[in-house]
Formats: C-alpha cells, structure tokens, sequence
C-alpha cells in the first residue's frame, strides 16, 4: 500500500528526514513514533504531498514523487494534522462534506443547472456525511459550526472528514493531542473500527499507554532516520529507542 524509499528532505543545512525506508503492506494500525523535533511530521508532509523530497514514494502501486496533496488525495490518502484546520464558520456537516471533493464527479454545470445527476449526487453525499458522524457520535452537532465543539469533538470531526473520501490509507498526527482519559479511551475503540472499514491506519502519537494499547506494528524516527520498528513490544523493550526517549547510553 505504501512503500516508502530513501526519503530525505533539507531545509538548508537541516537534514529533518535522513534516508528513510519503510513499508506498509497489511491491515494494520501503525504507530510512528519519536521523541519531539524527530521529524515525524515532516516525514508525513513527504509521503502526503506536501513537501517533493529525494528518494520515492510509492502508494498503493504508483509512483507519488512529484505528485500534489490533492492527487494524493484522490490516490486514495488522506490524513489529520497537528493543529486542527476545520473551517469553523461551517457547519459540522459540511464539513464532512468538504472531504468528498475528490469523489463527486458533478461540474460548475451540474451544478448551476442543478442537474438531476448533481441533485441525486448531493443528496448520497448529504445521506453519507450524516452515517460517518453517526459513526463518530457527532451526528446530534452536525448542523452546528464546527468552531463550536469540544477541542476533542473537532479532533474527531477532523478524522471523519479524513474518512469521507473513502480512503485506503488514513494518516492521523496527533490525533489524541488535547483529549482527556475518557476521549482517549473512545478514540482507542474508534481507531480499530476504523480498521474494520478496510482504511489502514498509520498515526504520529506522544502518548505511549494509546500506541502500545491499540497499534500492532510501530516505527521509530530519531534526529530524522528510522531508529527501529517492530511490534509494540519489540519497540517498547528496545534499549535504542529507550535511550532516545530517555537520553544517555544504551
């Protein structure tokens, strides 16, 4: 699904990801992990479009490199970001909505004719919106703005506008940044729902107890390079990454 090759990007004399080589290939839910300033944001902005580094990215048997946020969108990526970028005057519906542009196939004519294919279209996007934040638990706000929920309610909605593009790989950073024990506890279950609906999961995430509980398989980025990956019990017990997280010698 995602084969990543040699991945390096410069910001002058700053190497913030060094030659990074990794894949994922089953149903999974990922964990990318490393202490602060690691790289692991910058590492998504490479393997989403953001940024065109060096080396190659390959995504679900295509060749990405050079390719915009947009066409990775419609490859079948999507993903979260560390700070949260919903349009707030909207509503929470339309919101959802918003994450469908790269699956309506009706134009500006369509549209402006209100055409019976564009009305029926809407009307499915409008009936699916409403599923994914029943699915969620949000669908008794979806109608007010979205800069009106919880800071854990607009992390979720963040997730169900990434969902709405029916992706097959979904990245999450720091998707439970901000949310209390009980929130956590709910994203924990909604993380592994979402790996029942066929959308691989591979998320940037500081909180320790969350990763090891819920991912089965966790990468490791230090000073920008893959320090280790294994299972989360190979990852946990691993002196490298210990004394990354920690300091000192192994």
């Amino acid at each position: 699904m995602l084969k990543v090759e040699n991945v390096t990007i410069r910001f002058g004399g700053l190497v913030a990801v060094n030659n990074v080589s990794l894949e994922i290939n089953k149903k999974q839910i990922y964990g990318l992990i490393g202490p602060n300033g690691a790289g692991k944001t910058t590492f998504f902005n490479c393997i989403s479009g953001v940024y065109s580094p060096e080396g190659k990215v390959f995504f679900n048997g295509s060749e990405m490199q050079g390719q915009r946020c947009f066409q990775f969108n419609e490859a079948g990526m999507s993903r979260t970001y560390q700070v949260i970028n919903l349009f707030r005057r909207m509503s929470v519906v339309e919101n959802v909505l918003v994450g469908m542009h790269s699956k309506l196939e009706s134009n500006l004519f369509n549209a402006i004719l209100r055409t019976p294919k564009q009305r029926r279209e809407e009307e499915e996007a409008l009936a699916k919106a409403w599923d994914l934040l029943k699915f969620v638990g949000l669908e008794h706000k979806g109608n007010s703005p979205a800069g009106s929920l919880s800071y854990g309610e607009q992390r979720l909605l963040e997730i169900v506008r990434g969902l709405a593009g029916d992706p097959k790989l979904i990245l999450l950073d720091e998707p439970a940044a901000g949310m209390n024990s009980t929130e956590k506890r709910e994203l924990d279950k909604l993380l592994n729902q979402i790996l029942e609906r066929d959308v691989i999961v591979l998320m940037v995430e500081h909180d320790m107890r969350l990763v090891m509980g819920v991912c089965d398989y966790i990468f490791v980025l230090y000073n920008g390079a893959l320090l280790a990956q294994g299972m989360p019990e190979e990852v946990q017990n691993n002196p490298e990454v210990i004394a990354a997280y920690l300091g000192g010698d192994e």
